[in-house]
Parts: structure tokens; C-alpha cells; sequence
């Protein structure tokens, strides 16, 4: 029986071809690039001092304490605007911002996203002639109070009555996008006269 196979190399500085064959194939027998042995052992260091000092001494914060406090920093600003928010805020502040295209325009954003589904686009609560389940905010009957202030608390904290109403949109929205919504209500109606 023959051998066809390559013959083997013993040269110094060439390849070498190992004795066995595996599914047509012959394997070199070489050494690693002194390079990539000194990258690996470098990498295997680092990883047993980074283990060390993650998982015994506890110096890196996990993923989830970061994502605490991230969260913790953001509710933190979400506080601060609503205060700064709240100190400036009033039925007149409100009427105002209803006459300023550009937030008006960004409250009408936020309000297709999140309102319209209850509301609907022309602000009716109806959709082809079909009731939805929020209230018109087009007409002049407020069931919760028709002042802006009012409108806002409505949206910012949900509707007094939780089993049927609306929930509370500022820990989603915040502040500013719940006044801008505002806004884009009450650009649909006049303020009173006085």
C-alpha cells in the first residue's frame, strides 16, 4: 500500500506537517508567534488581577448598582425640573405657552405618541364615530376642572378615579412634556375673557 502523503518537513525554519491526516487534511506543527504567547499571557494576568479585585476586594460596581444609580440621578432631575417647573407654573404660564407654535408643535408630538389612542387625534375621544376610552378634551365640559393648573395636575398625576381614568403621565413624560401636552390642549380653546 502507498502513502500519499506530503512528505514531512524537519527543516529549521519551515513548516512542519504532523504524520496524520484527518478528513483529507494535514495539520502544521508549529509554535506560536512569540507575540501572540506574550499577548496571552498578558491578557491571563490582567484577568486574574481584574477577578481579584472585582470579585474579593468589590472595588468596580456591578451592573446593577449602576443601573440604580442612574436611574436614582435621573428621578433626582425629574425632581429638580418638576420643582423649577412648578414654582414658574401657573393657569396664566400655561395660556401662554398654548400661544407658542414651537410647543405647542412639541406638545402635539408627545400627545399623538401618547395620547391620541384614548383621545384621539382631533382631541374628541372618538375615532370614526367609535367611542374611546378617554374623555373629549375639545369641547368646554371638564370633569376634573377646566382650569390649565387643573388640566396639568390631570395629566401629571392621573384622574382621581384610578379604576376608570387615566394614569399618571409625568413619571413617563416629566414635567416639561406634561406642560407641552398642556399646551397643545388648551391651543384648541380660547382663554376666559378678564
Amino acid at each position: 500500500m502507498s502513502d500519499t502523503r506530503p512528505d514531512r518537513k524537519n527543516t529549521e525554519d519551515g513548516p512542519v506537517l504532523r504524520d496524520h491526516i484527518y478528513d483529507g487534511i494535514q495539520e502544521y506543527d508549529q509554535k506560536l508567534p512569540n507575540w501572540w504567547l506574550a499577548s496571552w499571557y498578558i491578557f491571563i494576568v490582567l484577568f486574574v488581577i481584574y477577578w481579584f479585585l472585582y470579585y474579593q476586594l468589590d472595588l468596580f460596581a456591578d451592573d446593577k448598582e449602576r443601573v440604580q444609580n442612574a436611574v436614582a440621578s435621573i428621578e433626582t432631575k425629574k425632581a429638580t425640573e418638576l420643582e423649577k417647573l412648578m414654582t414658574s407654573l401657573n393657569d396664566q404660564v400655561l395660556w401662554d405657552m398654548s400661544q407658542n407654535a414651537k410647543i405647542v408643535s412639541e406638545g402635539k408630538a408627545t400627545y399623538d405618541i401618547t395620547c391620541v389612542a384614548c383621545h384621539g387625534a382631533d382631541l374628541s375621544a372618538t375615532l370614526s364615530g367609535v367611542k374611546l376610552p378617554g374623555e373629549p378634551l375639545n369641547d368646554a365640559e371638564w370633569k376634573y376642572g377646566g382650569r390649565p393648573m387643573e388640566i396639568f395636575g390631570i395629566v401629571k398625576s392621573g384622574s382621581p378615579d384610578v379604576s376608570k381614568g387615566m394614569v399618571a403621565w409625568e413619571p413617563t413624560l416629566g414635567p416639561k412634556k406634561v406642560a407641552q401636552v398642556v399646551a397643545y390642549i388648551l391651543s384648541h380653546h380660547s382663554p376666559p375673557e378678564g
